[in-house]
C-alpha cells in the first residue's frame, strides 16, 4: 500500500491494532536526521511533530519521553537513502536495516564476532550467497539486540540467528528464552535486507511505504 499524502500517515496510525506492528519504509536523507521519525509518531500521538520529545536509554535506545503515550513503542533505522521504522502498542519493536552489497570480510567478521555454529553455516554456503546470509544475519541480530534495549556492545556471540528459507529463527539468546521472542524477516525489496524482533506474542506485521514528499 503506497501512502503518499501525508495525511494517509494519520489515516493508517489512526487503525493501529493491539496485535499489530506496523512497519513504514521511507526514503532517507542524512541531514534530516530524526525529523522523518517525529513526523510519523507526530501522527500516531496526534500531535506536532516538533512537541516530541525523546529520550535515550542506557544503551542509547530512543524513546518517547512523558507524558507522550508510554504504551507506544518504536524503533528505526537507517541505512543509504532509505529508513524503516517500526511501530506497536505495548510493545518494544527492534528494526534494522542494510543496503544488499558486497561483504568482501564477511567471513572474518563473523569468526572474530558471531556465534560459532552462524560461522559455520555462512563456510559452508557458496560464496555466491554468502554476502546476503551475511547481512541476513547482521540485521537479525541488529534487530533482537534494539528490542532487548542493548547494543552489539552487548556481544553478537551471545545470540544466534539461524537462516531458514521461509524463515529466521533466535536459536539462542544469552540470559533470556528465545521461545518469548519473535524474529520476522522483511520483504522491503531486492536491494535492501531488513529484520523486525521483539519479544511477546505473535503479531501481524502491516507494511506501508510513505513517499518522499509526505
Amino acid at each position: 500500500m503506497i501512502a503518499t499524502p501525508a495525511r494517509m500517515i494519520a489515516n493508517v496510525a489512526e487503525h493501529l491494532q493491539d496485535d499489530e506492528i506496523h512497519v513504514w519504509r521511507l526514503d532517507y536523507r542524512r541531514q534530516d536526521g530524526r525529523a522523518p521519525l517525529l513526523r510519523v509518531l507526530g501522527a500516531y500521538l496526534g500531535t506536532d511533530p516538533d512537541g516530541i520529545a525523546l529520550t535515550e536509554g542506557e544503551h542509547g535506545r530512543p524513546a518517547l519521553a512523558p507524558p507522550h503515550d508510554q504504551s507506544l513503542g518504536f524503533n528505526w533505522s537507517h541505512s543509504g537513502h532509505q529508513a524503516v521504522i517500526a511501530i506497536g502498542r505495548r510493545i518494544t519493536p527492534g528494526i534494522d536495516l542494510e543496503q544488499r552489497r558486497a561483504r568482501p570480510r564477511a567471513l572474518d567478521i563473523a569468526q572474530h564476532y558471531f556465534s560459532a555454529d552462524e560461522t559455520a553455516a555462512l563456510v559452508a554456503l557458496p560464496a555466491a550467497e554468502r554476502d546476503v546470509a551475511f547481512l541476513e544475519l547482521w540485521t537479525a541480530k541488529e534487530a533482537v539486540l534494539k528490542a532487548l534495549g542493548r547494543g552489539i556492545a552487548f556481544g553478537l556471540h551471545r545470540l544466534s540467528i539461524a537462516i531458514h528459507p521461509q524463515q529466521l529463527s533466535l536459536e539462542r539468546l544469552e540470559g533470556d528464552d528465545v521461545r518469548a521472542w519473535q524474529l520476522q524477516r522483511l520483504a522491503i525489496d531486492s536491494t535492501l535486507i531488513a529484520a523486525l524482533a521483539w519479544r511477546g506474542d505473535p503479531r501481524r506485521v502491516r507494511h506501508e511505504v510513505l513517499a518522499s514528499d509526505a
